[in-house]
């Protein structure tokens, strides 16, 4: 973030760039960036548990297959709440300021740790269906470049392509890094926030269904 934020400072000066300081508009993208990162190596715990044989026995005990999901993105949510604060913490030691105050810092939280909680329930799937770490890597990898680059996570929509900037439309990361941004102005759009918050909300149910539904494929082939 601090490096970015110091090479790319000048974009602040192009004309279409309306967000003030660059660094400021930067954090919210970094932020979900970095949870979607975070949550994208979840699944490795599952895969060395495998290895290891304590999956095995976890399974012959009579805890939930849901409970495994459900525990999973917790820890995952936890992490990306922590890890949200200090990348902000950061953010304002080097100088930049938000004007939502701990609303719009609560808001950003929160689309982080629903972004996270898509992402750890589709590394978890993957690891239950593969069972290899390197495919995990691979699937993560090919996911997080193309979705960081392919949102406004850097660059605002009007300094982009116009094809880049019309799938960004469908992309969860700048879902979450809009409505993160809008919620941290000085003057909160709920009007954006809203409708985003409500499918990384949507999108982090159905990929949490379907990790748990991986379970019972695992245990069918088992």
């Amino acid at each position: 973030m601090l490096l970015f934020g110091q090479l790319f400072q000048r974009v602040a000066d192009l004309p279409g760039f309306d967000h003030g300081s660059y660094l400021a508009y930067l954090t919210p993208g970094v932020v979900v960036m970095t949870a979607m990162s975070t949550a994208g190596w979840s699944g490795t715990a599952i895969v060395q548990d495998l290895e290891r044989g304590v999956m095995e026995r976890t399974l012959a005990s009579p805890v939930r297959r849901g409970a495994l999901t459900l525990s999973s993105l917790l820890h995952q949510g936890f992490v990306t709440v922590v890890q949200t604060l200090i990348l902000l913490g950061v953010a304002v030691l080097a100088g930049a300021r938000f004007g939502g105050g701990a609303g719009g810092v609560a808001v950003l939280v929160a689309c982080s740790v629903l972004l996270g909680a898509a992402f750890a329930a589709l590394s978890d799937a993957i690891a239950v269906l593969v069972r290899q770490q390197e495919a995990l890597i691979a699937v993560s990898q090919f996911l997080t470049l193309p979705l960081t680059f392919l949102s406004s996570v850097m660059l605002a929509p009007a300094l982009m392509p116009s094809w880049v900037a019309a799938a960004a439309r469908f992309n969860p990361v700048d879902w979450a890094a809009v409505a993160g941004r809008a919620a941290l102005g000085s003057s909160a759009s709920w009007s954006v926030v809203g409708p985003r918050g409500v499918l990384l909300l949507a999108l982090a149910a159905v990929v949490a269904l379907l990790a748990r539904w991986t379970w019972t494929v695992q245990r069918r082939a088992a």
